[in-house]
């Protein structure tokens, strides 16, 4: 039964993730009846799902939230704001009961009642403005909400000298209230003490205060009260009589005024029917985007396997890389022709196999894309910035293990952009740019690596600010000169920030220093371009996968090293003698100048001024470097293996491999061994 309810939460995040793209994309577009179409079959496959498995709550709660879409794909009603609104924060709680569908957690549960009792509201016709006729026109469009709050003091309430009909006065004022009194029976009058609070109090009142705005009435008597805040989209029902009518009929009585009674009287008021427009036939305008979701209805064949399998599986194929290895060190060492052509053959194979096996590891980064989606409109509303989120090169694939990874750092990068680079829409007005700012989320292969861009049009970077905080933390001194480029690195050092206010959202001085660790953990590296009152735009270079990569093997001293291949732009042999005497580090190479690192040197091998070395020319960002090394000794195949506990204070090396000798030889960060040579340098005072 375990193993069927893994299934039943592994399809039922798919179809979440798949639910959740449908509705942003008709938040755009609210007349799209093919999304609608979508996002009604998507609640009735998680709804029967779940009655499958006997998941009776969160079939029931589905069920409901299914009767809205599907009188909205009969054209009975409107898509609102207020309903997608209550279906994505549906949507978000359906994520947490898929685990907790017996409601134990009591957060859960409270959420779970609450939204049962918005989402019938709107089914049986409500909407998030008028559900009821207002008597007073001015305040129908003044209203949005109404507040159901239960306050229940404590029994010394009223020893500090609090008075709670001054709290209840200060709700009243803030629109239409309804307020019942509840009494603790006092069997013995004698026995009664004035100064002891036997009272509480059920309150309605309908407000376009924010919930913050009520808790604030509350906030030097929430310690010594019980109070119970919740809002429901409902306006109108103070001032309907047919509300009152149905309370006394149902012998309303105050010690009976519950929310859910409320809500339940509420719903059952008839509304009246909008008059049906003229149906005129219109022309569906359809997105990129739109087309994209279509696309992806086509029926596609594949079969569902476990990630643990597929572990293994990369496992075996890393464990089979090595033995032909070993089986083609042995051919060349035996003189035989039929050896010779099997060990070719397996060498082959087992390149396919190895391209096969990662290719069933690689996941579309398109799978991301929903949720930060999700995370710029949130924000949009919580920082109140109108920003447009937008996406390219979501079929571009990685390793599952690196999307993983990469998922927070993303995350922390677009709150970045949507805090400190967007501006709201009034200053962007100002500056002469669209009222509406925009986020892109950009990848795309180059080679065998894949570049991921987080592009901005907001107010950009101020490198000059950027500069004076560098030199106030000791990062870098007043005369030296650096480009634009090496100063916006320093947001990436610890403690950083340039922040002038504190957020929730950021500002901390603490993340991006985080951020660039993870990259660097995943053999990436990131750099920022920013022009101001342009935007910023911040790269991100990753290899395609961890476990296996083409290296070029080497040998300095006796000692075997890899060079991922994928940084390999040429190699060259030239005379020590010209390295050594050269006091600038820079070696004239196809009439161009290439500074160079003599790893024999750094590695403190020892030296000598006879034969020649072999200079391989890598690819570090904008920037080609020379790695000088005794012989290279051909192709090789690596599968990288985790270094030792003792050895991981090494940041050049990023793992080790065993050769077909069964030796072990260690890989190389390039990337790593310039910006620590580099440093070294500096400290020395030779830049």
């Amino acid at each position: 039964m375990d193993e069927l309810k893994a299934t039943y939460i592994q399809e039922a995040q798919e179809l979440l993730e798949n639910l959740e793209s449908s509705l942003l994309v008709l938040e755009d577009n609210p007349s799209d009846h093919s999304n609608i179409e979508q996002v009604f079959r998507v609640m009735h496959t998680l709804k029967g799902n779940s009655s499958m498995f006997g998941l009776s709550v969160i079939a029931e709660f589905v069920h409901d939230l299914e009767t809205i879409y599907d009188k909205i794909r009969q054209s009975k009603m409107d898509l609102s704001k207020g309903i997608l609104n209550c279906t994505l924060a549906a949507l978000d709680h359906l994520k947490l009961i898929i685990f907790d569908s017996n409601l134990q957690d009591s957060g859960n549960k409270e959420n779970h009642f609450r939204l049962i009792s918005e989402i019938r509201l709107y089914a049986d016709g409500g909407s998030e403005t008028t559900p009821f006729q207002m008597n007073n026109a001015e305040v129908e469009d003044k209203i949005t909400g109404t507040y159901f709050i239960h306050f229940e003091p404590n029994s010394d309430f009223l020893l500090n000298g609090s008075n709670p009909l001054l709290l209840i006065n200060e709700l009243a004022e803030m629109g239409p209230s309804f307020v019942v009194p509840h009494f603790k029976i006092v069997n013995d009058i004698s026995e009664f003490d004035p100064c002891t609070c036997i009272a509480s109090w059920d309150i309605l009142v309908e407000t376009d205060a924010s919930l913050e705005t009520i808790r604030d009435v509350f906030i030097f008597a929430e310690d010594d009260a019980r109070i119970d805040i919740h809002k429901f989209l409902i306006t109108g029902i103070i001032q309907n009589e047919a509300f009152l009518e149905k309370a006394k009929e149902a012998n309303l009585k105050p010690e009976h005024l519950v929310l859910e009674e409320i809500i339940e009287i509420a719903a059952s008021i008839p509304v009246e029917e909008k008059e049906e427009a003229d149906q005129t036939e219109e022309v569906q305008l359809v997105t990129p985007v739109q087309k994209k979701i279509n696309e992806k209805e086509k029926a596609i064949s594949s079969i569902r396997v476990s990630s643990d399998k597929l572990d293994e599986l990369m496992n075996l194929v890393s464990e089979l890389v090595t033995t032909q290895a070993s089986l083609s060190l042995f051919s060349e060492n035996n003189t035989s022709t039929e050896l010779e052509v099997i060990s070719e053959n397996i060498e082959k194979l087992s390149r396919r196999l190895r391209d096969i096996s990662f290719g069933m590891t690689l996941i579309q980064i398109n799978n991301m894309f929903a949720r930060f989606q999700r995370l710029v409109r949130d924000m949009s509303d919580m920082l109140g910035k109108e920003v447009v989120f937008i996406t390219e090169g979501g079929e571009t694939e990685l390793d599952k293990t690196i999307i993983e990874t990469l998922t927070d750092p993303l995350m922390h990068i677009i709150r970045n952009s949507m805090d400190h680079g967007i501006e709201k829409a009034e200053v962007r007005e100002q500056k002469g740019k669209p009222r509406q700012g925009m986020v892109k989320l950009k990848a795309y292969y180059s080679g065998i690596s894949v570049f991921i861009q987080i592009i901005d049009d907001g107010k950009g970077i101020d490198v000059r600010k950027v500069r004076e905080k560098a030199i106030s933390k000791g990062f870098m001194r007043e005369e030296d000169e650096l480009t634009d480029k090496e100063i916006f690195d320093f947001i990436f050092y610890p403690g950083f920030s340039t922040a002038e206010v504190v957020t929730d959202v950021s500002g901390r001085g603490v993340g991006m220093d985080v951020v660039k660790r993870n990259i660097t953990d995943l053999k990436g590296s990131i750099s920022v371009e920013s022009k101001p009152d342009a935007g910023t735009t911040l790269t991100i270079k990753l290899p395609l996968s961890l476990s296996i990569i083409d290296g070029l093997l080497v040998d300095i001293y006796g000692v075997k090293y890899v060079i991922p291949l994928s940084v390999v732009r040429k190699c060259y042999e030239v005379k020590n003698a010209d390295m050594l005497k050269n006091f600038n580090k820079l070696l004239l190479l196809d009439d161009r100048q290439v500074p160079y690192i003599n790893l024999r040197s750094e590695f403190e091998y020892e030296v000598t001024m006879e034969g020649n070395s072999q200079l391989i020319v890598v690819s570090d960002g904008d920037h080609e470097v020379g790695i000088s090394v005794d012989h290279i000794v051909g192709e090789y195949q690596a599968v990288v293996k985790p270094i030792s506990k003792y050895y991981r204070n090494q940041d050049f090396v990023s793992g080790a491999t065993i050769l077909g000798d069964g030796s072990i030889a260690l890989v190389l960060d390039t990337h790593k061994i310039v910006e620590l040579y580099t440093k070294h340098v500096k400290m020395e005072g030779k830049l």
